[in-house]
Order: C-alpha cells, then structure tokens, then sequence
C-alpha cells in the first residue's frame, strides 16, 4: 500500500530541495511577540514595495526548535519514534546529563568534541588536510553515524586537528517565520512593591513602571527549507537519505503540529500547510502525514545500520563556573593544591 510518505519522497527524487509553507495565526486574539536581539529589539523592516515586515523567528532559533521537538524532556532522552537514532549524550558527575540533540553547536558542543574518543575517531576519519580540498562525504559520514541530527542542522567544528579547522556543514534544513503587514502594538505595566513602593529598584524593590511592544500583522508565515540536492551530494546512500528526508518532514510537521508557542505571548497554530517547490508535491492533512512519518521512521533508522548501540555517551566532569573578581580564591580559602 502507497502512502502520502510514499509519493512525496518519489516527488522529490530528481528535485533540488523541497520549499514548505504554513499559514499560523494566534492561538487567542490577534497580538503576539517576536524574537527580540540585543541592542536591537525586533527586527522590522519593509519589502521593496513598501510592506512593513517582522522576522517573527530567526533561523538560529528555529533550527533550536526543530531539534526540541524529538527531545521528550520528562524522561530527559530521545522520543520513541525516533529511538535508535545516533546521537550522543553526555554524563556529569554531578547527576546531570546534556545531548548533542539540546546542545546549541551539536557535536562541536565542548563537552562532546574535548572528549579524546570523539575527538581522534572524527579526526582519524575526516583526516587533518590543512590544504586543498576538503572531502565533505567523510565529514558527513563521519557526522550521520554519531548524531544523523547534526547532517540535517549543520555544524562547524572549528578544531585544527580535524581537517585544519574547516570541517564545515552547511544546514540543509533551515526555516524562519515572518510576519507580513506588521505593525506595533505598545502596552506597559508597572511592578508592584506593596510592602516598600519607593524602595531601590537597582537593588529589586519599589514599584518599576515598564513598557512593552507587541506586534499584529496582516500574515504570519513559517517557512521551511529543505536542500536536497547538497544531501545527495554527501554521499550517504538512498537508505540514509530516505531516512533523513523523512526525519526532516518529521521535524517540520511536528514543529507545526505542537512547537508553535515561542514566548508566553507568541503562541501559533497552524492553519495551512502546502508544499510551493516541487509543484507537484501534495502534502495532504498535516496530521495524517505526520502519523504516517511516525510510523515509518522506526524502519527507517533501522535501515540504516546504525545497530543496537546508537547512543554513544560520554562522561566528564561538570566544568567549573567562570571566577568572579570578587570571587575568593582556593589560596584564599585555604583549598587546592
């Protein structure tokens, strides 16, 4: 029996990457609030044709976003549509435990390349070429068979002894939401201190008058990109990448169905979800390809070969934190050696 899974990985055999759209709306009223950046506030601007525009998400952020969702944060591992997908945890001495799925560079995270293991087998396999060219399929291989996440998101592991710090890939799948038609909504409130309403603000107490600046918009807008041509060019084999193409529709779908509250004031939902690239992809009910994804990607990742030890875990000590200036010293204590 064919599935909508089916015809769509057939869709994109030949196609140079695959271009998602989805329509999203406020979950309740009309106001929401966007990424906000230092210095900056929210990242306004205008179309050519004058349309006043709002980066509602950026790329980084989504792209943080879309490894959450196979992260089921309750029993701190992997989901279990996704069990046996490679990725490597890391164990603290003090009991905590951190991913390479939760963590911000990957596999370039420190806590996993400073390990010796990870660190020479990557290097061993990627080779220690400071000059000409770099061959990525040894990257991305050496990539897909630790964490298949890191061959989707990108990493760039900066280190001289992999590669001459070169060892570079590119995201292959990226998404943004913007918001069209944007226009600001401003608001304020006040903190209250009833026990002390005049008391030192620098120091937490009296009462601190705030504003706030919201956003409504004509058209909110995810966007979902996903390179194709760059994944077949790795390498990887036609198992891998089915494998991965289906992950990559796992993340979007899922991202869309139950990853769409991104501040307490920005909440979204979904109202349509279409394929613009190819034109002759049709996605069907969201929800019914999501399932069919889910139930698919168990063999999927068995495919594969990745065998029963997928999960490679590394443990270390939690570093210490950063020393203050006023911070006494071991001398100073009486401690150290």
């Amino acid at each position: 029996m064919t599935t909508r899974f089916d015809e769509v990985f057939d869709a994109l055999k030949t196609a140079p990457r695959l271009l998602v759209q989805a329509e999203l709306r406020p979950v309740q009223g009309d106001r929401f609030q966007p990424t906000g950046f230092p210095d900056l506030g929210a990242a306004t601007y205008k179309r050519p044709d004058g349309t006043p525009m709002l980066l509602v998400e950026s790329a980084q952020s989504m792209a943080n976003r879309l490894e959450a969702v196979c992260w089921d944060d309750a029993a701190d591992e992997i989901i279990e549509p996704l069990k046996g997908l490679p990725h490597i945890v890391v164990k603290f001495d003090n009991g905590s435990q951190t991913s390479s799925i939760q963590e911000a560079h990957r596999l370039n995270s420190p806590y996993i390349i400073n390990d010796p293991n990870i660190n020479g087998a990557i290097a061993k396999e990627v080779g220690n070429t400071e000059s000409g060219a770099l061959d990525i399929r040894k990257l991305a291989q050496a990539a897909f068979k630790r964490d298949a996440g890191a061959v989707l998101h990108g990493v760039f592991i900066a280190r001289s002894e992999i590669a001459g710090g070169r060892a570079r890939l590119q995201r292959l799948l990226s998404s943004f939401i913007e918001a069209e038609g944007a226009s600001a909504v401003t608001s304020g409130g006040v903190k209250l201190d009833r026990v002390n309403p005049s008391g030192d603000a620098a120091k937490g107490y009296g009462n601190v008058p705030f504003s706030r600046t919201e956003f409504v918009a004509e058209k909110v807008t995810a966007y979902f990109n996903l390179d194709l041509a760059t994944l077949r060019g790795y390498g990887l084999g036609e198992d891998a990448n089915r494998m991965l193409i289906a992950l990559a529709l796992f993340k979007m779908l899922r991202v869309l169905e139950s990853g769409l509250r991104l501040r307490t004031a920005c909440d979204f939902e979904a109202v349509a979800v279409t394929a613009t690239r190819p034109a002759n992809i049709y996605l069907g009910e969201s929800g019914e390809l999501l399932t069919e994804v889910s139930v698919a990607l168990p063999g999927l990742i068995a495919a594969c070969g990745f065998g029963a030890n997928a999960v490679t875990t590394v443990s270390t000590k939690m570093p210490p934190k950063k020393a203050t200036k006023n911070a006494p010293t071991e001398e100073a204590q009486g401690g150290g050696e």
